[in-house]
């Protein structure tokens, strides 16, 4: 049976709740470095500048990539929730655990000698602002309930 604490809207044809837009955006900042891995493959001459810009530092460019190893699960499986329902529900925790990831990691760097910048500072807080957002959201929680076909 539906809830009543959503707006019919929030609903897909099937009776689950949509995933909410910014899930999308939470998805795409954890994954921040696959896509820059993704823009930096599809432009071939440029691609090693622009790793080189973002990631002077090689070793913390591949370390990168696995905070958004569950964001990009979560991309794959979104599409197919229902059938993997036990791995659906607990792929939200870790979202939230890769999100305190790259919430610690950026002081991380600024503490062992990367300059202070103001991407990075905005990086914090959007990651602050997203680990919120998944922790309270009530149709993000009731999207990651268990469902049951």
């Amino acid at each position: 049976m539906k809830s009543t604490e959503f707006h019919p809207g929030d609903y897909d044809v099937h009776g689950r709740v949509r995933l909410p837009f910014l899930f999308w955006c939470v998805l795409l900042l954890q994954a921040r470095t696959w896509v820059l891995f993704v823009v930096a493959g599809a432009s071939r001459d440029q691609g090693n500048t622009l790793l080189n810009l973002f990631y002077p530092d090689h070793d913390n460019f591949w370390l990168g990539l696995l905070p958004g190893v569950p964001a990009v699960m979560a991309f794959l499986l979104s599409g197919r929730r229902q059938h993997f329902p036990r791995v659906w529900n607990s792929l939200r925790w870790l979202l939230v655990l890769a999100q305190v990831v790259l919430l610690v990691w950026q002081p991380l760097l600024w503490f062992y000698g990367e300059p202070l910048s103001g991407i990075g500072i905005t990086l914090v807080v959007v990651d602050i602002v997203a680990l919120i957002w998944l922790l309270t959201n009530p149709r993000l929680r009731a999207s990651f309930a268990l469902v049951k076909d």
